[in-house]
């Protein structure tokens, strides 16, 4: 079975890792697609595709998961046609993993099983709350892999966000 799992992943934490661990058990292959790849440098989407991928590529590997293909998907802003701009872009799968009920319906009106993964301690391992903690400057650290940590540290992650928060009248 060749499973999708799509996110933007700003940045990939606890909740995802624990979704892509078991989806990895589950199915031959893992495509993770990152959405919205051509975003970043902003106060919602502060990491670029290629960050994000190795936050996501060096957390699996970390835990020995190597059953997995990272595809960066641009936004089409147009809902008719963005399955198939997937679909352009990946090997065909069995099943789509996702609690986006947008994704959902559109996977579904184009024939895709879709699944539901558990929800892993939604309210903090979320992107917004770990950019959140950043911003005010607590505890983000135990929400992601240690492997985002590094590349954060790597890519000076921390000194961006907070530039990213001043605006020009500072």
């Amino acid at each position: 079975m060749r499973a999708l799992y799509i996110g933007r992943f700003q940045p990939y934490h606890l909740g995802h890792h624990a979704v892509l661990k078991e989806m990895a058990s589950e199915a031959d292959e893992v495509i993770i697609c990152i959405g919205s790849a051509q975003r970043s440098h902003e106060l919602d989407n502060p990491f670029t595709a290629g960050e994000r991928y190795m936050m996501i590529s060096k957390s699996l590997r970390d835990e020995g998961i190597f059953n997995f293909y990272i595809v960066p998907v641009l936004d089409v802003n147009w809902n008719a046609v963005w399955v198939s701009h997937v679909e352009s872009l990946i090997p065909p799968v069995d099943v789509v993993f996702t609690n986006n009920p947008l994704i959902e319906r559109l996977f579904e009106e184009q024939g895709y099983k879709v699944r539901a993964p558990p929800l892993f301690n939604r309210k903090e391992y979320s992107g917004s709350e770990i950019r959140r903690r950043i911003s005010n400057d607590e505890s983000w650290e135990i929400l992601v892999p240690q492997a985002v940590v590094d590349v954060m540290t790597e890519i000076n992650g921390l000194k961006r966000m907070k530039a990213l928060e001043r605006s020009d009248a500072e």
